[in-house]
């Protein structure tokens, strides 16, 4: 069993370059209701929260991806692996990092070719979004050590 990891800060700075933060309440591309750092627990529409809120949400959503991905991964990480895996898993959920081939692979000790597969999950509701590319290429980046601080 592998001990627990915690995301770094130069995770955190990913997550946080990669979402933005909004206060007053919007739809995502997906048209989920959303606001601070990409929570969408208990968003309404019309709803806004402070800065403290923000930065609240977005450490107890990490807190859940940072279960999940010491959950989930069977082999060793480093820390810029763990990183990027917590932000995909933040961005897109648990179930989608489960079901991956990304994790597949990993778990099956093929690092790189877990790190090709973060390229495919660039698409919402079928079209590539630019925004979705230019955060895998990030986590991809961060995942093989290769991180320039794009997000």
């Amino acid at each position: 069993m592998n001990p627990a990891m915690q995301y770094s800060g130069a995770g955190m700075a990913l997550t946080e370059r990669a979402e933005g933060c909004r206060l007053a309440a919007y739809q995502d591309s997906g048209g989920v209701w959303t606001n601070g750092y990409g929570n969408t627990h208990g968003v309404v529409p019309g709803s806004t929260i402070s800065q403290e809120q923000a930065v609240a949400d977005l450490r107890r959503n990490i807190h859940n991806s940072v279960n999940d991905v010491n959950q989930l991964v069977t082999v060793q990480l480093t820390q810029g692996e763990f990183d990027a895996l917590v932000d995909f898993d933040f961005n897109l959920g648990r179930g989608n990092l489960a079901r991956s081939t990304l994790l597949v692979a990993l778990n099956a000790g093929k690092y790189h070719q877990a790190a090709t597969r973060f390229e495919r999950w660039d698409r919402c509701d079928g079209s590539v979004l630019a925004g979705l590319l230019l955060r895998r290429l990030a986590e991809q980046a961060e995942f093989t050590g290769g991180n320039d601080g794009q997000a």
